[in-house]
């Protein structure tokens, strides 16, 4: 199963988690079954480049998405595209890849998606809509 990670930069697995998923700098995609790492630069629309994010990280072969917030629409491409969401991630790639291994993401619902898009601070813990 490969799973992407939106990411803050190119540190692998002791990046930190980007809380906007759509604008973080790039994506973290690990094999879990090679255990291969790969990042990828976020080259959609929302950094100035071309197409939708969940479109790239589906070309990047994800089956699965790991994020702290999304908002609806992204949410309903991910399901056309068949790639699963789960919420909850924090903390550095490596922290949430064990959160997902334990059970501690939910998997994402509309009552889980943003409604309106408000900054957050790198800082904090949580992501907050």
């Amino acid at each position: 199963m490969k799973i992407c990670i939106p990411t803050m930069g190119y540190r692998g697995i002791y990046e930190m988690v980007g809380e906007h998923f759509g604008k973080v700098p790039t994506y973290t995609i690990i094999d879990t079954e090679t255990n291969e790492i790969k990042v990828i630069e976020n080259t959609s629309e929302h950094r100035g480049g071309v197409g939708l994010p969940p479109e790239l990280i589906k070309k990047a072969g994800a089956d699965a998405i790991l994020v702290s917030g999304l908002g609806l629409r992204a949410l309903e491409i991910f399901k056309k595209l068949g790639i699963k969401v789960y919420t909850g991630a924090r903390g550095t790639v490596e922290e949430t890849l064990a959160m997902f291994k334990q059970g501690k993401l939910a998997i994402a619902g509309a009552d889980d998606a943003c409604r309106e898009h408000e900054h957050h601070s790198i800082q904090s813990k949580h992501h907050s809509c």
